[in-house]
């Protein structure tokens, strides 16, 4: 049997941008993204802990050490700039390697959303 787990997470960043005009997905600062094991064009889960709003869409890397988070195309609806987010991955896998399973949690300054 495999089961669905959370593989990574970054927890907490600011949204520094917001553009509507753009095909779709999540701009992510490539350093956040390389600490947290995701890969670009992976599906992220997107939880705006200002307003509730969930969705889901794929990530794209923006510049290093530059704290970048832009919700680009209709996600860009569901945010403000300065809005708090909490990024996920999934991963499957059998149980018994998720009981095992460590995923990637990384917990940026939340002022830059650079790493510490």
């Amino acid at each position: 049997m495999q089961i669905q787990v959370v593989k990574s997470k970054i927890h907490r960043v600011r949204v520094t941008g917001a553009k509507l005009n753009y095909i779709g997905s999540i701009t992510i600062d490539e350093d956040l993204m390389e600490a947290a094991n995701i890969i670009q064009g992976e599906k992220v889960q997107i939880v705006n802990n200002d307003n509730g709003e969930r969705l889901e869409t794929y990530c794209i890397p923006g510049p290093r050490n530059s704290g970048e988070i832009t919700l680009n195309g209709a996600a860009a609806r569901k945010v403000a700039v300065g809005d708090t987010l909490i990024l996920i991955t999934y991963a499957f896998m059998d149980i018994e390697k998720a009981k095992v399973f460590k995923p990637s949690l990384v917990f940026p300054d939340e002022a830059t959303n650079l790493l510490k």
